[in-house]
């Protein structure tokens, strides 16, 4: 280093505190990047790699950014998941001794971002932490830093659990302890694809003791200290917006895993990752940014209590019954900015004058809505109203002291009222008195020399002065006008009575700009004191604007309101399912019942592809959803149980990112529902088995259905091409064949979405396949091997038998139970069904026939 430039040097010392971070070091008006900084950022921010000597041997690698536009520049690189440290000028240059002393001001980071652009304003920006403990237990801690947000869980199921936990939520970045687990690092870049801090220290300094207070043991705090050590070592500043820490007891909540979120496409779709087309988009009728984030939040979190479903469901029927006073809240709403997040930049110091202006504009909104509220016949309703404070003190401090329409700056005045302070009108009033004697000195002026052209003007360099040009000169008089400057066409000259009020308006100027920037820094001050019923208020509004929303949509969609029941039943009558019914542009959509009693907890549902039936299962699984969370459903009636689980393995995507194929991922996802999924849980499973093998996929199929059926015992919606699967209902009493009806109609098959008792006669592959314009002679060949083939079936391989002992079917014959070739019968009974076996004609039956006999001569076999 000691080769190097002491700016050079500088540069060096301040990076290698900020290694994993782009350092934008401030050079005058710039924002400079040097080394593999400047060769990283040339390339992400497509900006110009320069070069400059920096007293080493070779030329430095450079880029630079203005700083009065460096926001849209970290947006782009906070976007890719990169942090990015500003290292500001804490000294004046013109008192500095040597090079100017610069400190890292403020770092920014995925989880960190406040600024507004760089934020959604409908979705939270989540900052978590993992911390792990003995017995494979872990506190992971959540923090919106734009809101003042906390959350802390414990998570005792494993680090899957963790991962499917973090997944529920927008998390942008993840801070763990040095010391986690490689592969547990490599996990949270791959599945969560999120940005990985450290942070190993978990004491909680005594400035956020209030934070904590609620907290019920050490390992809840340990969690939430890993988080709030990270904070206060990157933001460098107020944290006063930090709402105490918030406990989410998760069996509280319906769980849905990363599997059930991302193939229900709650919050965004599976192929573009975007709003559009998911359940969010379609229940998405709130006004307010906060009451758009608060909706997420209650998607993810469905409730369990009945009582607490209830309560909102009457709040919603409340809204839903008055269109008009419904109406006006939604208006008067549309006028209530982003209270969280204007209180995040309150307490971080970056408001301006505008921010507030926006904060007093919604708080004038304010009775209006408490007014509205009252007009409603629902008391709950009108309890809503009494429970909103209006905050009048502090809409009278904004209103009496922030003009309406002020700068963006707030350095360059031009911001308070008159009248709100003494001293400041005192400024203003010799300035404005200063600058009409200087109006009234350039007519006198002008009179005196009879010179229509003299003009009194003003620059910062030479102050005020009088211009006249050369045409002109002869005409002043001598001995009272001093020359200041020579221009082309024009002398400026001053005069002593022109100083004085020169002095008296400047200084009268400058103070004024400086008292007001005093002035506006104590009522942001006076703001900071309201954080915390300001966050309240926030909240209370949010929470109306959902309940609002869910009325609305159920007006326009024509939900109705469920019931519920403790003694699981599933009763949905033409139900639909509330985004394919959004986005279809041709005709309308078919709704089906959905009947499920405590005595059917299975329903196996066959039919060909395009029918359907991934329609059908996706439609119960989020009228559930929408139950549990308060809002109406989609259907002319329903009563639901209360799931506290929802499993889903619906589609074929290959985990590309972890190397595991179509069908590997299919058996996790089972695997993961079998083994988490209770009598109160809801699964649903679309063609397992369909990525290996034909017998192979049978086996495991009817193998899954069995264990669900006699030990999970959960509410199952199964679909299957194996219609061989559809005898078991004649052997497992809880489960129940249904179909989704199709039809031949002049060789061509029509869909008719309905959903019938019994199972499908036929899969119509090969007419989906001509649906799909398969060339014609592909499409004739196809159908003469079809025939082929079920004229001529294959032997079956392996024999399907009944365990007498457990009543599970099995799929292999061991070693020992095979005959050998000298092997006799031992008496005449066995003689009998050997000869019964020779003369089973296996190319005239169906495999389910052939089956069947079997299981009859394996049961002859038993009894003799």
């Amino acid at each position: 280093m000691a080769g190097y430039t002491p700016m050079i040097q500088q540069y060096l010392k301040i990076k290698a505190e900020y290694k994993d971070c782009f350092l934008f070091f401030r050079l005058g008006d710039f924002y400079e990047m040097f080394f593999d900084d400047a060769l990283t950022a040339s390339r992400e921010l497509e900006i110009t790699l320069t070069s400059r000597d920096g007293g080493g041997e070779e030329r430095i690698p450079m880029c630079g950014i203005p700083y009065h536009s460096a926001e849209n520049y970290i947006k782009n690189l906070v976007d890719k998941g990169y942090k990015v440290a500003i290292c500001e000028q804490v000294e004046d240059p013109k008192m500095a001794k040597g090079v100017v002393k610069r400190e890292v001001v403020q770092l920014i980071t995925p989880g960190t971002v406040m600024e507004g652009a760089m934020l959604d304003e409908k979705e939270n920006n989540y900052l978590a932490s993992i911390s792990r403990f003995q017995d494979d237990v872990y506190g992971v801690a959540y923090n919106d830093l734009s809101t003042g947000e906390n959350h802390v869980a414990l998570i005792t199921d494993g680090w899957q659990a963790v991962v499917s936990e973090l997944f529920n939520r927008p998390i942008k970045e993840i801070v763990v302890s040095s010391e986690l687990e490689e592969s547990f690092q490599q996990d949270i870049k791959d599945r969560l694809r999120a940005t990985i801090s450290y942070q190993n220290g978990m004491d909680i300094d005594d400035s956020f003791t209030h934070l904590i207070s609620a907290l019920p043991d050490e390992r809840y705090v340990q969690a939430f200290g890993r988080m709030i050590n990270y904070l206060q070592s990157t933001q460098k500043r107020s944290l006063d917006h930090l709402k105490p820490v918030q406990v989410i007891q998760l069996k509280q909540f319906m769980s849905l895993d990363m599997y059930s979120k991302r193939n229900l496409e709650l919050t965004e779709t599976i192929m573009r990752k975007g709003k559009h087309g998911s359940l969010l988009w379609v229940l998405d009728q709130t006004v307010t940014a906060m009451g758009s984030r608060m909706l997420k939040k209650w998607m993810e979190r469905p409730l369990l209590t009945r009582s607490a479903i209830e309560e909102r469901f009457n709040l919603v029927t409340g809204f839903l019954d008055q269109f008009i006073e419904r109406d006006m809240i939604r208006e008067a709403l549309k006028s209530i900015y982003d209270l969280e997040r204007l209180s995040g930049r309150v307490a971080f110091g970056n408001v301006n004058a505008r921010d507030l202006i926006q904060l007093k504009v919604s708080l004038s909104k304010i009775p209006e809505i408490k007014q509205i509220l009252q007009q409603f016949t629902s008391q709950r309703i009108q309890r809503l109203a009494e429970d909103i404070n209006p905050l009048t003190d502090l809409y009278q401090l904004l209103e009496t002291s922030l003009i309406d329409d002020p700068p963006i700056s707030v350095k360059d005045g031009g911001m308070i009222k008159d009248g709100f302070n003494e001293q400041l009108d005192k400024y203003r009033d010799a300035s404005r008195n200063g600058k009409r004697w200087i109006a009234e000195l350039e007519q006198k002026e002008k009179q005196a020399t009879k010179i229509k052209s003299l003009k009194i003007g003003y620059n910062r360099v030479f102050g005020y002065y009088i211009e006249v040009t050369k045409a002109n000169l002869h005409l002043l008089p001598e001995n009272k006008y001093e020359r200041k400057q020579t221009l082309t066409n024009a002398e400026r000259f001053v005069t002593p009575e022109l100083k004085e009020k020169e002095s008296l308006i400047l200084e009268a100027e400058e103070k004024s700009v400086e008292l007001e920037y005093q002035l506006f820094s104590m009522i942001r001050d006076q703001v900071k004191t309201f954080i915390p019923p300001l966050q309240e208020l926030a909240d209370r509004l949010s929470q109306i604007d959902v309940l609002q929303g869910f009325a609305t949509v159920s007006e326009l969609n024509n939900y109705h309101r469920p019931t519920f029941n403790e003694e699981g039943t599933f009763d949905i009558y033409q139900g639909r399912h509330p985004v394919v019914e959004k986005v279809m542009k041709h005709g309308a959509f078919v709704p089906n019942d959905v009947k499920m009693d405590p005595e059917k907890d299975i329903l196996l549902i066959t039919g060909p592809n395009m029918s359907g039936k991934s329609t059908y299962m996706r439609q119960l699984a989020l009228i559930a959803i929408m139950g549990q969370i308060g809002c109406f459903v989609p259907c002319e009636s329903a009563n639901l149980p209360i799931f506290d689980q929802i499993f889903t393995r619906i589609g074929a995507a290959d985990d590309l990112v972890s190397g595991q194929s179509t069908f590997m991922v299919e058996m996790l996802e089972a695997r993961h529902a079998i083994a988490n999924a209770t009598e109160n849980s809801l699964i649903l499973f679309d063609e397992i088995g369909r990525g290996t093998s034909t017998y192979d996929g049978m086996a495991l199929a009817q193998a899954i259905i069995e264990y669900l059926h006699d030990h999970v015992r959960a509410k199952t919606l199964f679909s299957t091409h194996y219609h061989e699967l559809t005898s078991l209902e004649q052997t497992l009493d809880k489960l129940k064949n249904i179909h989704v009806r199709a039809e031949e109609y002049q060789g061509k098959v029509i869909f008719l979405h309905q959903i019938q008792d019994g199972p499908a006669d036929e899969s119509y592959g090969i007419h989906v396949a001509k649906l799909a314009d398969l060339p014609d002679q592909l499409i004739k060949r196809a159908s003469v091997i079809l025939s082929e083939l079920e004229n001529k079936q294959d032997s079956l391989s392996e024999v399907v038998e009944k365990k007498s002992d457990d009543q599970q079917l099995t799929f292999f014959v061991y070693e020992e139970d095979k005959p050998s070739a000298d092997r006799q019968p031992k008496n005449k009974a066995e003689t009998k069904l050997i000869n019964e076996l020779k003369h089973l004609n296996l190319m005239e039956m169906t495999p389910m026939e052939a089956m069947n006999e079997l299981y009859r001569l394996k049961k002859k076999a038993a009894e003799e």
